[in-house]
């Protein structure tokens, strides 16, 4: 009995310690100043390759012309290797160099659109129409990596 009553207050006693144990930004840890937009997508079973294919032909083009002209870092795209667990099975990913470039701003817009054809912008409206049929965004984030020192 004894044993097991210094076993508790052991426990006890580290379990409060752990609860004092309070991190502080700038002192223990930093934050990036590249940001990421992160979509988690469910894609319905046997159409990932029809998803990827739209992807392919809209988003990844997008992004390229984005790269190009230095409005994003780089881009991502993670498929689950199982892909029928969990509420999601593809992630999209987009770096970029700070938050500011998250901002709206005509010109980059205008250089971005200059770039993107009007045949382009159809096929894509398009393309994204049968998107609802085969795939749900279930989740949207914009993250910062944490820089512990």
């Amino acid at each position: 009995m004894k044993t097991f009553k210094l076993t508790i207050i052991l426990l006890l006693t580290t379990l409060s310690g752990l609860a004092y144990a309070d991190y502080e930004i700038y002192k223990d840890y930093d934050l990036s100043k590249s940001v990421s937009s992160v979509t988690t997508v469910r894609v319905d079973a046997n159409m990932i390759d029809v998803y990827l294919e739209g992807l392919g032909q809209t988003w990844v083009k997008a992004n390229n012309i984005a790269k190009d002209l230095g409005q994003l870092k780089d881009f991502h795209i993670y498929m689950s290797e199982l892909p029928q667990s969990g509420d999601f099975n593809l992630v999209l990913v987009v770096n970029f160099n700070s938050g500011a470039d998250l901002e709206p701003d005509k010109a980059k817009y205008k250089a971005f659109m200059k770039k993107w054809s009007d045949a382009q912008q159809k096929k894509t409206k398009e393309i994204v129409k049968t998107y609802p049929n085969i795939r749900e965004i279930v989740g949207e984030y914009r993250m910062r990596e944490v820089l512990l020192k």
